[in-house]
């Protein structure tokens, strides 16, 4: 048993754990390219931080009548990150530094990401954080993505965890908005930092405005054990 008073940690992973927007812009980019929209800049892509695959390309067909099928969008934007995730996605030096911190203490620990498998797959193996994180729960896997709690709660359940025990590490609002409806407390490290104003960051046990500039493996363990009463 961990010192955390059974507490488990269940990580986002992309924004969170790794810096990996840049590759999901440049494959998005890449895609519309190809399907006639030329000029989809970083400040487009940012609505879509924190929002599925999935739902992201389906609004792209509507926003920008797309005449490929929402299937074909998926995989062209998978293939395409895929190639991109394996050969250069970052690790947060200090997200490291904490799961090797939470690792050594024996604290349960998830990922739930909006990510496709074989993208979580692929950034985790690239990162050599699957060494340390085994449980890994998709968006795939469950009935509907955040700021649905779903992809959180089927990490709690395979961890055995009460979801009450349960803190989630997350930087965007939609998953902010899913810890919160999963009745888990959340640390809130916002990738867009001008987005920490957003209402469902309120709702986070501790909201590091600054994003992850702001992130220390110190101040979230610290946070873990006063919120778990025993400092």
């Amino acid at each position: 048993m961990s010192n955390l008073g059974g507490v488990s940690v269940i990580f986002d992973l992309d924004g969170t754990l790794v810096d990996s927007e840049p590759n999901y812009y440049e494959a998005g980019r890449q895609t519309l390219a190809e399907h006639g929209v030329p000029d989809f800049s970083w400040a487009d892509h940012e609505r879509y931080v924190g929002i599925s695959t999935q739902e992201t390309v389906a609004d792209w067909k509507e926003r920008y009548g797309l005449r490929a099928s929402v299937e074909e969008l998926f995989a062209d934007k998978n293939r395409r990150y895929l190639e991109l995730a394996r050969s250069s996605t970052r690790a947060y030096p200090e997200m490291r530094a904490f799961v090797e911190l939470l690792a050594a203490e024996g604290v349960p620990m998830a990922v739930a990401s909006g990510s496709s498998p074989e993208a979580i797959e692929a950034v985790l193996a690239g990162t050599g954080l699957d060494a340390r994180l085994r449980t890994v729960v998709s968006a795939d896997e469950v009935a509907h993505g955040k700021p649905a709690p779903d992809v959180f709660l089927e990490a709690a359940r395979r961890l055995g965890a009460d979801p009450a025990k349960c803190v989630v590490l997350e930087d965007a609002a939609p998953g902010a908005a899913a810890a919160h409806a999963a009745g888990m407390r959340c640390i809130a490290v916002p990738y867009v930092p001008a987005q920490a104003d957003a209402p469902e960051f309120a709702t986070a046990g501790l909201l590091l405005r600054g994003g992850q500039e702001e992130f220390t493996a110190q101040v979230a363990y610290e946070w873990l054990v006063r919120s778990a009463g025993l400092s």
